[in-house]
This record gives structure tokens, C-alpha cells and sequence, in this order.
């Protein structure tokens, strides 16, 4: 699977293999052409090279939750909900927890 969109951004990545907002980018480029198990790969990435990227918490739990896979995705929004407050990102909190909310 690939598009034109996701060739730009893999040749970014290659320029700089550090840069967590274009292989966030990517995870989400994969699941917009429906390849999900890539996509959830990338953010898995993303979370494990830099723990404080709160935006991978609230998609990989989205995507796991999508994915039929709830316990995943309970446990990665409420790794996330931690790390929002730590930050000061209230809103993404809040917005996890309604994700919680909604899987529970």
C-alpha cells in the first residue's frame, strides 16, 4: 500500500530516523489507505522512541480499540492520560478518558 503522500514522508523519515512528528504522520497515512497493522506499528514506534508524545497515546488507543483489541487500548489511553497530565495537556486527558469512557 502506498500513495504518493506516504512516499514523501518515508523519505523524510530517512533524513531524520529522530523525528517522532513524521513517523507520527506515517502511522497515520497507513491507516488512512486501511493498513491499520502498519499504522499501529509506527505509533507503537513513535511512543517507544518518545514517551512524551501525547498524540500517539490517544490514536494507537483509538486504533486498537477499531482493531477489536479494548484491553490494548484501555491500557495504552490510560498510559496516555499520565503522560497528558504530567505535560500539562489537560485536554488530551480529557479526551482520553472520554475515549475510555466509551470502550468501558
Amino acid at each position: 500500500m502506498s500513495s504518493p503522500r506516504l512516499e514523501s514522508l518515508l523519505q523524510f523519515l530517512e533524513k531524520d530516523t529522530n523525528d517522532s512528528f513524521t513517523r507520527y504522520a506515517i502511522a497515520l497515512e497507513y491507516i488512512s489507505l486501511g493498513d491499520s497493522e502498519q499504522g499501529i506499528m509506527y505509533l507503537e514506534d513513535v511512543i517507544h522512541r518518545d514517551p512524551g508524545y501525547v498524540a500517539a497515546y490517544q490514536q494507537l488507543g483509538t486504533v486498537y480499540a477499531d482493531a477489536g483489541r479494548e484491553g490494548d487500548a484501555l491500557d495504552i489511553l490510560r498510559r496516555g492520560i499520565e503522560i497528558a497530565r504530567k505535560s500539562g495537556d489537560l485536554h488530551a486527558a480529557s479526551e482520553m478518558q472520554d475515549a475510555i469512557d466509551d470502550i468501558e
